[in-house]
């Protein structure tokens, strides 16, 4: 992944020029000053347009010092392709959560758990209820995407049916879905940590879960103190919704097929798109003058308007028109359009992580400072600033976690730091730290899906914020830091702690 390695087998040019630090740092500041620029004008709606324009114009500027340093256009388009490239699969799984969320709120999925929410949750404990449960299903299944784009939607229409912050509501669904991501042995980003520091997944799982059981139990008590003092009545809400839907735990079937799948370990793409199939059929079997009704297709034969509105939903999403707007608003939504701003927001920043990693940007900014860290808490401190500006940089978690990692590997070793000190610290700053950025693919998501701007929830996705500095603060204080017996032994070699 770095620039010069990628040209190994080609012929050889004429020798790249250093970059100098002002020179590795006019992108970054460029692209800083743009999307600083685009939010005082545009505010939450520079993720529909703007920001997207700042990464490219800011990508551009990066070209502008690749080609000073020597690097021709034709390797600078294909960092930016290769990139970019790297995002497809998260690009399909926007795809199917986007009309997973169609298909759900037209075959009353969604209702149900808005509708048992409001029976079972009181405004006093239900930001904390929310982050448990999500953290229980993300820790069974490995997944925030999954838990985000499936229940957290369903608390999302509770909190707003209760007059909640939604703000505050995704800050706690965030946090516990990605309490069960960075700790579960069947998260992809976990599983990547492992790899690219070169421990044993189950060591790796153990130490970050350790941290974890320090910063959750920080994050459930802020959600605690958060919660709503007062009584709430939900019957007029309740009384609404019984009279446009049918509710019954029948409903939960999609639900229940997604979960099922993701615990089996599904790629998350089929997984999602299958649920959002479940829902249609679902749609079909439940509420079919519904659906008919939706496709308002009166020429067509009853079979095709059935298979018309369902496609629709997929496509584009469900527009309910039940006459009761609060009704309306709650469960139009969805559909794969719904998400082509996110999805142009994570090919524009991806291109400009390809091209900046390309350029050589990142090796020069973190190098020096690498070489300045002189104690192991100075250590830790500086390879958590590396992933979090590499978040940041690249808008990409898994170049987070796998740049940093094997630029520190040696630093790690030759401070005979055991290598799952390096991963989890990894672990607790790359897999969290993504959905605080906007236009990383992490964040970009959690907007699109919650409908809550990233800046918005941010400051109350507790557990994504604390879990790095939990991770420093262990440094600092020598707690649980696992050493090599011999820092010359290989990674794999027992480990002693202090």
């Amino acid at each position: 992944m770095t620039s010069e390695s990628d040209d190994a087998g080609a012929p050889q040019g004429p020798p790249l020029r250093p970059l100098s630090l002002i020179e590795a740092l006019i992108p970054i500041v460029f692209l800083i000053g743009m999307i600083s620029l685009s939010f005082f004008l545009f505010g939450d709606a520079g993720a529909l347009g703007p920001n997207q324009i700042a990464l490219v114009v800011a990508t551009m500027v990066a070209v502008m010092v690749g080609r000073r340093r020597g690097l021709t256009l034709e390797a600078l388009g294909e960092a930016a392709v290769t990139s970019a490239s790297s995002g497809i699969g998260a690009i399909f799984i926007l795809f199917a959560v986007g009309s997973l969320i169609g298909t759900w709120a037209m075959s009353g999925t969604l209702i149900a758990m808005v509708y048992y929410g409001l029976l079972i949750l009181s405004p006093n404990y239900f930001y904390l209820t929310a982050a448990i449960l999500c953290a229980a299903v993300a820790l069974s299944i490995g997944s925030s995407w999954t838990v985000v784009g499936t229940i957290g939607i369903g608390l999302m229409g509770i909190a707003a049916n209760m007059g909640l912050s939604l703000e505050i509501t995704a800050g706690a669904v965030i946090s516990g879905a990605y309490f069960g991501d960075k700790s579960s042995p069947l998260s992809d980003s976990a599983n990547l940590a492992a790899a690219a520091a070169g421990v044993d997944l189950y060591q790796h799982v153990r130490e970050t879960f350790i941290t974890s059981l320090v910063t959750l139990p920080l994050a459930l008590a802020v959600f605690w103190y958060l919660g709503s003092p007062g009584d709430f009545d939900a019957s007029h809400k309740i009384a609404a919704i019984k009279s446009f839907f049918h509710i019954s735990p029948v409903l939960f079937v999609p639900l229940l097929i997604v979960v099922g799948l993701a615990a089996m370990k599904t790629p998350p793409f089929t997984t999602i798109f299958i649920g959002a199939v479940a829902g249609g059929i679902l749609a079909v079997v439940v509420a079919p003058d519904r659906v008919v009704n939706f496709a308002d297709a009166a020429d067509l034969s009853r079979p095709l308007a059935l298979l018309k509105g369902v496609w629709l939903a997929l496509a584009s999403g469900y527009k309910a028109s039940t006459g009761d707007p609060a009704i309306d608003q709650l469960v139009s939504r969805g559909g794969m359009e719904s998400m082509l701003n996110t999805i142009w927001l994570i090919i524009s920043a991806l291109s400009f992580g390809g091209v900046v990693e390309k350029v050589g940007v990142l090796d020069r900014l973190i190098n020096p400072i690498i070489a300045a860290a002189k104690s192991t808490g100075a250590l830790v401190s500086t390879l958590v600033g590396s992933v979090v500006a590499t978040n940041i940089v690249t808008a990409d978690q898994y170049i987070a976690i796998v740049l940093p990692a094997r630029m520190f590997k040696n630093g790690f070793r030759d401070r005979g730091l055991a290598p799952v000190t390096l991963s989890r610290a990894v672990g607790d700053s790359g897999t969290v730290t993504g959905a605080l950025i906007p236009w990383n693919s992490c964040g970009a998501y959690m907007a699109a899906t919650l409908g809550v701007a990233t800046l918005g929830y941010a400051p109350f996705a507790v557990f994504c914020w604390t879990s790095p500095l939990i991770t420093i603060a262990f440094a600092w204080l020598g707690l649980r830091m696992p050493r090599l017996d011999n820092a010359d032994r290989p990674p794999q070699a027992p480990v002693e702690y202090h």
